[in-house]
């Protein structure tokens, strides 16, 4: 295979996925169809709305299949009617064995971390939580097993202190999309070679639930920190303050304040909560059923002090 333009079907469905639809568009290869989920309500009510990936791809002429089951011997005999080189999957689910034999040379995968570290639906989310200074992209080739196939790329970027969960999805969508069209590229030059994933370092990263999101103010203020930018903006961490949920979106450590664990207090403009060690500031926060405020105008309306339910 010398240089030649591949024929591509790409699989997504969130805004995560459009930056890797798009420069595969305006690549050398044919985009032969887009698989996308059908249209849900994406809001409070509301009539069902397209996915981020089957708006990217109507604006871009492309063909779409919706389907909520890429199993389907209809979908399956429609891809492999395509015979596309290779299928494209960022940010969609599992393909079962039948749609993984379908393509010339195999089925690509975007994912937000350093394989084999934080395999699963979170890997952006867990890695902040864990504290990580660096995380990354890897593409690699999709097997049976969940992000354990072979590895054909990394890039590494690091992470700041104050980087959310929002900040790196956004630059991981884009960093990620360039590193997805290096790879392809470079398998449509011949140039690919898999390297193979140690188990051994192997962690996971499975989806948040609500009730995970939830802030514990016993642990240390790093941990807090950490919890708080790994939940914001999605789910979003949250604690309760008199029966009532309030979401705290940004923070920084403070280790060198010290107050009750849950306590927070308004001092020369800024708010500090207390931790099991230490203390985090709370600089960005939503009260239920409100819009999103900086912390102290939040507690300026609750008397300059306030007790999270521990």
């Amino acid at each position: 295979m010398t240089d030649q333009a591949l024929s591509l079907v790409f699989m997504g469905n969130p805004d995560f996925a459009v930056p890797s639809f798009e420069r595969l568009h305006a690549s050398k290869h044919r985009l032969l169809a887009v698989v996308t989920g059908t249209d849900k309500r994406r809001g409070r009510g509301g009539e069902p709305a397209p996915s981020p990936v089957k708006q990217a791809a109507n604006s871009a002429g492309v063909p779409v299949l919706e389907t909520d089951n890429v199993g389907s011997e209809d979908v399956i005999e429609h891809i492999r009617e395509l015979k596309p080189d290779l299928l494209v999957v960022v940010a969609f689910k599992l393909l079962p064995e039948k749609v993984l034999a379908i393509p010339a040379i195999g089925s690509l995968n975007l994912h937000a971390s350093l394989l084999p570290k934080y395999r699963g639906a979170a890997p952006i989310h867990h890695a902040l939580i864990n504290g990580e200074q660096e995380t990354g992209c890897t593409i690699f080739l999709l097997d049976e097993g969940m992000d354990t196939g072979l590895i054909l790329n990394q890039e590494k970027t690091k992470v700041d202190l104050r980087d959310t969960t929002g900040d790196l999805y956004h630059r991981l969508m884009h960093s990620g999309a360039d590193l997805l069209l290096k790879t392809v590229n470079e398998i449509s030059r011949g140039e690919h070679s898999g390297k193979e994933q140690d188990e051994q370092l192997a962690t996971r990263a499975p989806k948040i639930t609500p009730q995970e999101a939830r802030i514990d103010f016993t642990k240390d203020f790093m941990t807090v920190h950490n919890h708080i930018r790994g939940m914001s903006p999605f789910p979003g961490a949250w604690t309760l303050f008199d029966g009532k949920k309030l979401i705290i979106l940004r923070s920084s450590p403070a280790p060198g304040r010290s107050l009750k664990p849950g306590e927070a207090v308004l001092e020369e403009g800024e708010v500090f909560a207390g931790c099991g060690a230490g203390c985090v500031k709370l600089e960005e926060v939503k009260p239920e059923g409100r819009r999103k405020i900086n912390g102290a105008a939040f507690l300026n309306g609750q008397g300059g002090k306030v007790q999270f339910t521990i």
